[in-house]
């Protein structure tokens, strides 16, 4: 694979990342780095945390204040109660909002997902990939 290519399939997958990528580390204490460390770990741990949720966080001190939007009411429950569980949080502000549910939203999302990331879209994308490489 060209360079080229290589850079264009990681900025999708960071991309699909960004969401709990927190806080920099250099600002924070190393207690708060482990705390930041653990709450990413049992938030992407969450069973119902899909592609159309977006939770960030942020740790000051021994608080966690979660920020956000899901699309189930249990996921905002299930994270605020999971990062209470972390060792070393003493409070959390859970400020992740809920968002209306709407059978035509969910088939838009459905929709655009697999315009966005289809299995075609990707197979076709590694293909040129492969075929720039190997003209190479």
């Amino acid at each position: 694979m060209n360079l080229k290519c290589t850079a264009r399939i990681l900025a999708v997958l960071t991309m699909t990342v960004l969401p709990l990528a927190g806080q920099t580390a250099a600002n924070m204490t190393p207690a708060e780095q482990r705390i930041a460390k653990e709450v990413r770990h049992e938030l992407l741990m969450l069973p119902y945390f899909g592609v159309f949720d977006d939770i960030s966080f942020k740790v000051q001190g021994y608080t966690v204040t979660l920020m956000g939007y899901v699309t189930r009411p249990v996921l905002k429950s299930d994270a605020g109660n999971v990062v209470k569980r972390v060792e070393g949080v003493e409070r959390v502000d859970n400020q992740i909002q809920v968002l209306p549910p709407s059978t035509m939203d969910d088939g838009l999302r459905i929709r655009l997902f697999r315009a966005i990331y289809g299995y075609r879209r990707w197979k076709s994308m590694l293909w040129a990939c492969k075929n720039r490489s190997e003209l190479s």
